[in-house]
């Protein structure tokens, strides 16, 4: 996280934290499930390709993934993540995905695993206009309450500055107090001007000073996602970035 990380420390000394030990849970619950999921026959050979990567079971331990809980996650794209989190939750918890959701519940709804994967947000309106930089969202709310953990994956930077803070307004209405916020996306050096290279990153203080903006207490950070060889200059799309991106890890609380 390069420069970043200072700072983000400091935030961390400030704000009041959460013990590791805080949600009691037994990992190794959760961690054979997902193991289980990594290994079933409806993930392809691009999902596998990138689990040493994105390190799913290291990444949820660090959210504190529990398998009874209530979880949102945020735009799925291609459902990398919701392979992973839907047969997890599927006999304790209670799953939803919400924002951009079709592809992946036309692909995954009622298969073994999914069956009680659930829509949230269904009259959220996301958009991009013809030229624009970033999508817009509006009627955000999720539509459900008192949930657990909201977790979204590399979405954050694909929003123009109003619409972040709406959604991030939105996650917190959505959980109860003691929820956790999880989000994880493309690093951006700090204060470093908006170009075309860095389009689809964020500098983690900026994330951090709007999503507490909308009532969170910054919890941790993480080093899961560093990548020492990213300059966080190029475009992460770019054969020589894509894949080894430097990504902050972030998790946030409802006071």
């Amino acid at each position: 996280m390069k420069a970043n990380i200072p700072v983000i420390a400091l935030a961390l000394v400030i704000t009041s934290l959460l013990g590791p030990s805080a949600f009691g849970a037994d990992y190794d619950v959760v961690k054979a499930k997902l193991k289980s999921a990594m290994a079933a026959d409806i993930r392809n050979t691009a999902d596998t390709d990138r689990d040493r990567n994105r390190r799913p079971v290291e990444t949820l331990e660090f959210f504190r993934l529990r398998d009874d809980m209530r979880v949102v996650e945020l735009l799925p794209g291609g459902g990398w993540y919701t392979k992973l989190l839907a047969p997890v939750l599927a006999e304790n918890g209670e799953f939803y995905i919400a924002y951009g959701t079709s592809s992946t519940w036309s692909r995954l709804e009622g298969k073994p695993g999914f069956k009680k994967m659930q829509v949230a947000a269904g009259a959220a309106e996301i958009g991009r206009a013809a030229g624009a930089r970033f999508y817009t969202a509006s009627n955000t709310d999720l539509g459900v309450k008192n949930v657990d953990m909201v977790l979204t994956f590399r979405n954050y930077h694909n929003f123009d500055e109003p619409s972040r803070g709406a959604l991030n307004k939105s996650v917190f209405k959505a959980l109860k107090s003691g929820g956790i916020y999880g989000v994880v996306d493309h690093t951006r050096r700090h204060m470093q001007e908006l170009n075309n290279e860095n389009r689809r990153r964020v500098d983690p203080v900026q994330a951090i000073v709007e999503i507490q903006a909308a009532g969170f207490e910054l919890v941790d950070y993480s080093g899961l996602h560093y990548r020492a060889d990213d300059e966080l200059i190029y475009e992460v799309g770019r054969r020589t970035v894509t894949g080894n991106t430097d990504r902050w890890t972030l998790m946030f609380r409802k006071p």
